[in-house]
């Protein structure tokens, strides 16, 4: 069966237009009361990237991939997976919220959570057997968490917390991995574990998108890069877009200029362009 034709709110088809980006957003626009958090954001993901979305605290990254994925409501814009609309494509898909916006108390074990990503697999109300706990303690193996697999996930550290969510996310199998602030209070050691299971992903054809904060790791770890402030101020591959004018542009007098220069005017002075 043909793919439904999707038309976007200026007229474009965007389904057509993108059928093989995995993420593909027109005329995205949120808000939380009378002022918009996020204002008609195009953005098409590219098969096979490695992408950070940057900006300021405030700047509606975050609500960005909540409304993408459809966990809060847009007012307006067409968001499509892989060519096809969201909600026929969810399987392929893959998220990992903010550790914050998740109840730790809840009385699960780490392998219980990890499980949770195979909760379409197994069925509702069913089991789990013992080739899907198998495969949820390998997803712990390659995070560095299977020997905490019984312990109540409330009792673990930050930064294993977030291993524990990458795990479950690995258990899905997705082809798009949709992560909000991955690396944020988490110590080093867990920082480099989890930048290298991502690398490894996009190594085998998986498409990463990632809420990202710290500007100065983002030509390291990506190879795209959307910045936006409520709008999208620019987006691109990080060599040609991730550039002090473009960071001036999207922070304003919310980042210091000395920072912006430590952290783009190197890169064009090796001559990278704007």
């Amino acid at each position: 069966m043909s793919t439904p034709t999707l038309i976007a709110d200026n007229g474009r088809t965007l389904g057509e237009s993108h059928p093989d980006s995995p993420l593909a957003v027109n005329g995205l626009t949120v808000s939380y009361g009378e002022k918009p958090v996020l204002f008609s954001i195009d953005f098409v993901v590219p098969k096979g990237a490695m992408v950070a979305i940057v900006g300021p605290n405030g700047a509606g990254k975050s609500t960005l991939i909540k409304a993408a994925l459809g966990i809060v409501p847009r007012i307006a814009g067409e968001v499509t997976v892989f060519g096809a609309p969201y909600e026929k494509a969810r399987h392929r898909i893959a998220y990992v919220p903010q550790r914050a916006s998740v109840d730790w108390d809840f009385p699960a074990t780490v392998r219980d959570v990890v499980l949770m990503g195979l909760y379409r697999e197994i069925g509702f109300l069913r089991f789990a057997g013992r080739r899907h706990r198998e495969r949820a303690l390998a997803c712990l193996e390659r995070v560095g968490m299977a020997a905490f697999a019984d312990r109540q996930i409330g009792q673990l550290s930050g930064g294993q917390q977030q291993r524990v969510f990458l795990a479950r996310a690995l258990a899905q199998e997705a082809d798009l991995y949709v992560m909000d602030e991955p690396f944020a209070g988490v110590d080093a050691a867990t920082e480099r574990a989890i930048i290298a299971v991502l690398k490894e992903l996009n190594g085998a054809g998986k498409t990463i998108v990632c809420v990202h904060h710290d500007l100065a790791t983002v030509p390291d770890y990506f190879d795209h890069v959307l910045l936006v402030n409520v709008r999208k101020i620019a987006d691109g591959p990080v060599a040609t877009t991730f550039t002090s004018h473009n960071l001036q542009a999207t922070y304003g007098g919310r980042l210091a200029a000395a920072h912006v220069e430590e952290v783009a005017v190197g890169r064009e002075a090796a001559g990278e362009g704007r």
